[in-house]
């Protein structure tokens, strides 16, 4: 079997073959190899960036591995904040002796994602690492997005009544990769959730004028999200536990492991706060998607401009308590 040798990451031929057979082959845009920078002729005088970094483990799980993960998370950091995902630069740290075969199956599935994204992987970097320095294989990515006017989020109007809807069932990334370390036991066929949804929120986008704000809630899952979002923007938000959609695999899995869903990772979902009004319209153009078809209504803005923003949650018996962000480390190497 073929391995990642220390001379792959040294400059000379060896990472010239890496580069050219596998990344060029897989990402394209080959004219871009003649120079250090790709040169990029941006559309519009504003544009959105975001950066982030992989170390998913183990690198593949059940809908995915870290070169999907990468591709995906990039893409949806662009969309919730209203850009248009244009362009990813990819950065891999290698580990000397790891297979060129796993290597190839990840590039081959980031270039798959990158052109259901409808972005391009134009720039990157190739380091590799003596044995033991990493675990295998560590991405890093940038992306960059193309923001339009009429696609701006308007965090400024949020108010009192507005409804807060996520696109689907919580938690599904988490226990995947729980159940892929197969640490503890846990045998499930749940998969990860893992998707780009910058064609879901570009049509949302597009249609609902209402909209405030959107998130993915990853690490932390969704109470962190909706915990931040409470303070930076000072309003209070009620959340009826009744209403957040589980798979009840996954909500098994946490009644074994002593989990709560909420605060569980994923990789494929968006919160969305949107006017009253628009509620409707909104959660039926999710619904006309795969990637939002089990959206719902989970909670309201109960109170705005107030000091400090809280998050409650109306449990299943009636009574009401806060949450707060996740403390602590409740899944290392999630993402």
């Amino acid at each position: 079997m073929q391995r990642i040798s220390l001379a792959h990451g040294e400059g000379g031929e060896l990472t010239h073959r890496l580069i050219q057979d596998l990344f060029i082959r897989s990402f394209g845009h080959s004219e871009h190899t003649q120079f250090d920078s790709a040169i990029l002729d941006i559309p519009s005088q504003t544009i959105a960036v975001t950066t982030d970094s992989y170390v998913v483990n183990p690198l593949f799980f059940p809908g995915g591995n870290i070169g999907k993960l990468a591709v995906t998370g990039t893409v949806n950091d662009l969309a919730v904040s209203g850009a248009e995902p244009h362009v990813i630069t990819a950065g891999f740290i290698l580990e000397e002796g790891f297979p060129v075969k796993s290597l190839k199956e990840i590039v081959n599935t980031m270039a798959g994602e990158a052109e259901r994204a409808g972005v391009n992987i134009i720039a990157g970097d190739t380091k590799v690492v003596e044995k033991g320095s990493v675990d295998g294989l560590f991405i890093n990515t940038t992306g960059i997005g193309v923001m339009k006017e009429q696609h701006r989020l308007k965090p400024e109007l949020i108010q009192e009544g507005d409804s807060v809807i996520i696109s689907g069932t919580i938690g599904d990334h988490g226990v995947a990769i729980l159940s892929a370390r197969q640490e503890l036991g846990l045998v499930t066929d749940v998969r990860s959730d893992c998707a780009s949804l910058n064609h879901l929120i570009h049509d949302l986008l597009g249609d609902i004028k209402g909209i405030r704000i959107m998130r993915d809630p990853t690490r932390g899952g969704l109470a962190t999200t909706l915990v931040e979002l409470c303070e930076d923007f000072h309003f209070t938000l009620e959340v009826d536990e009744a209403s957040i959609p589980v798979r009840a695999d996954v909500q098994g899995a946490c009644d074994i492991l002593g989990y709560d869903p909420v605060y569980l990772a994923n990789e494929g979902k968006v919160v969305v706060i949107v006017d009253s009004h628009d509620e409707q319209k909104a959660l039926d153009m999710l619904k006309g998607h795969e990637a939002g078809k089990d959206a719902r209504v989970i909670g309201r803005i109960t109170s705005c401009h107030v000091q400090t923003g809280k998050l409650l949650l109306r449990t299943a018996v009636g009574t009401t308590r806060r949450l707060n962000r996740l403390s602590g480390q409740l899944l290392p190497r999630i993402c």
